[in-house]
């Protein structure tokens, strides 16, 4: 993990890499990995207008070993989503979730943000994501019952600096 790289640009190849680290956690849906490959494709579309960045994490040999997407919140001064941080499970537990975190958020305060928002599912499948978060230094600060679903609520956290 010492020879890890952050890329600000995304590529039309990243399309696929994004959603092939959505579907490789097993977490999400074909409708959620078929949007976080969309969102690739309006930033290349419309470069920062947007509103959408991403960090891609590569190895010394050029492989997207994670990413995160993140943008300013419409009608906020300071507010930033952090739509999407994810890793590859083989790459998990090695600390590079935790340096994609830190590199998102220098990169939200070099865009002028002061805080950021993630939101997560209840599910107990989400409970390593949302200890995660909170390891990172974010706290709960909503929870909005049966968002998704009956029984599947949706956390909202946030961090500010």
């Amino acid at each position: 993990m010492d020879q890890i790289s952050f890329r600000r640009e995304v590529r039309e190849s990243d399309v696929g890499e994004v959603r092939r680290l959505a579907e490789a956690t097993g977490f999400f849906s074909t409708p959620e990995v078929e949007v976080a490959g969309e969102l690739v494709l309006e930033r290349l579309g419309k470069g920062p207008a947007s509103g959408y960045h991403f960090l891609l994490a590569e190895n010394y040999r050029g492989e997207v070993l994670g990413y995160s997407c993140f943008g300013p919140i419409p009608c906020t001064r300071f507010s930033f989503d952090l739509y999407w941080i994810i890793v590859h499970p083989q790459t998990q537990g090695l600390g590079l979730g935790k340096r994609l975190m830190a590199a998102s958020e220098a990169q939200i305060a070099t865009l002028g943000g002061t805080r950021a928002y993630i939101e997560t599912s209840s599910q107990s499948l989400y409970h390593p994501t949302r200890r995660f978060y909170e390891r990172c230094g974010y706290t709960l600060e909503a929870v909005l019952k049966d968002f998704y679903a009956p029984g599947d609520d949706k956390h909202i956290y946030c961090k500010s600096w």
